[in-house]
């Protein structure tokens, strides 16, 4: 079900009517606003009795909550891993409700479905648009300077469905999905974090003039010509963040999830490769990270790679921050260590990532992931990680990263020069030729 036909079923041009089913089991329709915006998804529940679990979809892969109900026509769904439950009505065939996140003094969003219904594809006309493309926020909507920042865009076509990412430094949208009709593009994504409504146009001269929910609007080009077009490169995230002292060996020290401290001058560090992943339970790349983490672990640790994850929670208290981790590494089987290294906002209890880990240098992006020589010196940095929604942009991302670890692994404990860092080619190479 793409963005486009969710849209329409939600339209006021097609109501409908429908009795309320006696199992709420099967694919729905769905729409959750997000600062205004009406971002379409798809959504499955499956239910027995009382029981109820429900799917959102990042791509083709299934989201499930972790435990649900649906008693006295009430779901209830809650997913642990994001902090987040999904609690919905059935009337007249609908379920009307909210998704709220569970942290303090967050907003809920309303939330409404309708039973999935196909809707036949439409003729016509249908521009290629697959391809690598770069975006920029038009000059007078420019506020911060996070605003004049190029953003990659992947697309991919079959017919009039398209789907693809939006990569910034930091990471990725997640999988927009949607279809080419009546002269509009419009794509798609919310997989219970990221909610995301993607719509374009197309200008005269190839380049698409895209609305990104509903508010903000952008000059979107074709790789190979946004120079021309006045389009800077965009940030590289092996050069975003650095150290203040390259030569100096990276230092930490936090409590792991018994509250015992962890510090890099400990022995099990000592002489070995070391991957610090900087993140969060509430950061969505962070999750599509840690199951490559977690693959890198299993297939390197043997060889001398450790891991080590500094989580950085939205919330000070360590009784609210410290169940999120724990569920953040039963979900993805994190067999590292995961330590609770501070917050995201100022806190008199818990110290913000500037505080924590002074040595680091305009740190911007969760995650970031360090790696450390056999030295403990940082031989690179690399901000943000394109997920599977990025294609061939994560693959080869995976591939860089695994070149690396081995790079360091080969390197004698004494050896101090830097690394090749992990670095982003050129995209023309990852689909079709723009």
């Amino acid at each position: 079900m793409t963005a486009a036909l969710l849209l329409a079923s939600f339209g006021p041009s097609s109501p409908r009517a429908i009795a309320a089913p006696s199992s709420i089991s099967g694919l729905w329709d769905a729409v959750i606003v997000a600062n205004g915006a009406e971002v379409p998804f798809r959504f499955e529940i499956v239910s027995t009795g009382p029981d109820a679990q429900g799917f959102f979809f990042e791509g083709d892969r299934k989201i499930g909550s972790t435990s649900g109900r649906f008693v006295s026509g009430v779901l209830t769904l809650e997913f642990d891993f994001l902090n987040t439950t999904l609690e919905a009505r059935l009337d007249d065939g609908q379920l009307v409700g909210t998704y709220r996140n569970k942290r303090a003094n967050a907003v809920p969003q309303s939330v409404r479905m309708r039973r999935f219904t196909p809707v036949a594809l439409e003729g016509g006309d249908v521009p290629a648009l697959e391809g690598t493309w770069e975006m920029r926020r038009v000059a007078n909507e420019v506020s911060a300077p996070r605003d004049t920042r190029t953003w990659h865009v992947f697309l991919r076509q079959s017919g009039t469905e398209v789907s693809g990412s939006i990569l910034r430094v930091d990471g990725d949208t997640g999988t927009l999905v949607g279809r080419w009709s009546a002269g509009k593009l419009v794509l798609s994504h919310f997989a219970g974090e990221r909610p995301n409504l993607f719509e374009a146009t197309l200008n005269r001269d190839g380049t698409l003039a895209v609305t990104l929910n509903g508010s903000a609007h952008y000059l979107v080009v074709r790789t190979g010509e946004a120079r021309a077009k006045g389009i800077p490169e965009p940030p590289d995230p092996s050069r975003y963040t650095s150290v203040s002292d390259p030569t100096a060996p990276f230092q930490f020290a936090f409590p792991d999830l018994t509250g015992k401290t962890v510090s890099s001058s400990d022995a099990r560090f000592l002489g070995k490769v070391v991957m610090v992943s900087i993140g969060g339970s509430w950061c969505p790349n962070c999750h599509d990270e840690a199951p490559f983490l977690s693959e890198l672990y299993r297939d390197f640790h043997g060889r001398g790679l450790e891991i080590v994850g500094l989580m950085f929670e939205n919330d000070p208290d360590p009784k609210v921050a410290r169940p999120r981790v724990q569920s953040f590494v039963k979900r993805y089987g994190v067999q590292y260590p995961m330590l609770i290294a501070g917050t995201t906002q100022p806190s008199p209890t818990s110290k913000t990532i500037d505080e924590a880990l002074p040595q680091l240098v305009n740190f911007g992006a969760y995650p970031t992931t360090i790696f450390l020589g056999r030295d403990g010196r940082v031989r690179s940095v690399h901000a943000g990680f394109a997920s599977p929604a990025t294609g061939a942009e994560h693959e080869r991302l995976k591939q860089e990263i695994r070149d690396l670890v081995g790079r360091l692994l080969a390197e004698s404990p004494n050896r101090s020069e830097p690394a090749a860092p992990v670095t982003r080619a050129r995209y023309q190479s990852s689909f079709s030729p723009n």
